[in-house]
């Protein structure tokens, strides 16, 4: 049996479960039990991600992981390997009836392994309705001198082959800067054009149009919550999408194992409570359950990992 970790009398419970904190020079970021996400990441106390307080729930998905699946599946239903018939996921997106980012946002994580300036969580995910298989995830948050350093793992302990992607969901901090001026800069050369229930229908080069942020430039009228392929890399074989407001900016990274991302600036011009703009390395698109887009398959005994993370500019 799980053992509880006890509670101090008079002191309330957090609503993401333990929370461990690690830090490297100026740096400081902490990772939480429920769904092994990033509560917070600090230079000298100033947030370089949104952010949220121990004792607040996870809203918006601020720093959540997005396995096996990033984004959306269609009505929840996919096929795969020798099923005779369509797989159900529970539909947890109920307005538009997909299937959402998911199945550990807010499973408990464990512990593996804690150090000064890293933090290792693990979980099983087992099967459940719509999802046949077994998969060992391991997450290792590390800081050094440049920032945070974030690698994903994920082994099919199974017997079957599975179906996966990953997905990670943290907001750059934009502090008090009005989304219209905040500069944003996404080296990346195709977006995708979704429906009505946000699924994708078509892919589009940027050029020239409002979705064209290879040269970095205020975010404007533009509204995004836009997935974005074509990616660019700099010689170490990472991307990087910048964001700048004011005094402050941050670039997340992330290496080949992403050969998508998605933009989400809803939150920062709707929403005072998470002041960001989500920049979430994903390495396949929404419905690529369906769709076989970037789909990673893994045999039994297969292990997939990547590597992201974000650093102040």
């Amino acid at each position: 049996m799980r053992a509880l970790t006890p509670v101090p009398a008079g002191r309330p419970v957090s609503p993401t479960g333990q929370q461990w904190t690690i830090s490297h020079g100026p740096f400081e970021a902490t990772v939480v039990e429920v769904g092994g996400g990033l509560r917070t990441f600090t230079r000298d106390g100033v947030d370089v991600v949104a952010g949220y307080g121990e004792l607040e729930g996870c809203a918006s998905g601020r720093g959540q992981q997005l396995i096996p699946w990033p984004n959306r599946i269609r009505d929840g239903r996919y096929t795969f390997g020798d099923s005779p018939k369509p797989l159900q996921l529970p539909l947890t997106e109920v307005p538009f009836a997909n299937a959402s980012h998911g199945l550990v946002r807010w499973a408990l994580w464990e512990l593996v392994e804690l150090t000064p300036d890293a933090v290792v969580v693990g979980y099983r995910l087992h099967p459940q309705p719509g999802w046949p298989h077994h998969l060992d995830l391991r997450t290792t948050y590390a800081l050094d001198d440049a920032g945070l350093t974030v690698t994903a793992a994920a082994r099919n302990v199974g017997a079957t082959a599975a179906p996966f992607g990953y997905g990670a969901h943290p907001y750059l901090a934009t502090g008090e800067t009005p989304l219209p001026e905040i500069e944003l800069g996404v080296p990346a050369s195709t977006w995708v054009e979704v429906d009505e229930r946000k699924l994708p229908v078509a892919t589009h080069p940027v050029d020239g149009g409002e979705y064209d942020f290879r040269d970095a430039r205020p975010v404007g009228t533009a509204d995004l919550d836009t997935a974005f392929t074509g990616v660019t890399r700099d010689d170490d074989g990472c991307w990087r999408v910048t964001v700048r407001s004011g005094d402050r900016g941050a670039s997340l990274w992330a290496d080949e194992a992403f050969p998508w991302l998605q933009v989400f600036t809803a939150i920062a011009r709707d929403r005072k409570d998470v002041v960001g703009v989500a920049v979430e390395p994903m390495s396949c698109p929404a419905d690529a359950f369906n769709s076989g887009d970037s789909l990673v398959v893994l045999q039994p005994g297969d292990e997939w990992t990547g590597t992201w993370g974000v650093s102040p500019l």
